[in-house]
């Protein structure tokens, strides 16, 4: 087992249902989808600290397999703790190669308090 595989978690994505009210509005609701393992790294570099004192949200780096393409918004749920993520960048920019021995797709997310409605 490498050192990627120990530090994914099982994470399970989160899925937007929209239906109408019957009065020209909708609602949303939220369901559990997919399960998938992640791995969730706090960034705390110089510059994530000073924005985070500045009152930007906690950013992170997520690391899956290759199989695994989050797209930018889509939200996740980490089973450990129930922290909820929002990818903020594309699943498509950075993963290795298909020639690479190393199986991994990395985006960014931030950590929400609750799933928008």
């Amino acid at each position: 087992m490498s050192l990627l595989d120990e530090s994914m978690e099982e994470c399970v994505l989160m899925d937007k249902t929209t239906v109408s009210d019957g009065y020209g509005g909708y609602t949303t609701s939220w369901q559990e989808g997919a399960t998938i393992s992640a791995a969730t790294v706090l960034d705390n570099s110089m510059e994530a600290r000073i924005a985070d004192k500045q009152g930007v949200t906690a950013l992170y780096t997520v690391t899956t397999r290759k199989n695994v393409n989050l797209q930018y918004h889509d939200i996740f749920r980490r089973k450990r703790d129930g922290k909820l993520f929002r990818v903020t960048s594309d699943g498509d920019d950075k993963r290795t190669p298909n020639s690479a021995g190393l199986n991994m797709r990395q985006v960014s997310a931030e950590e929400i308090d609750a799933l928008p409605r």
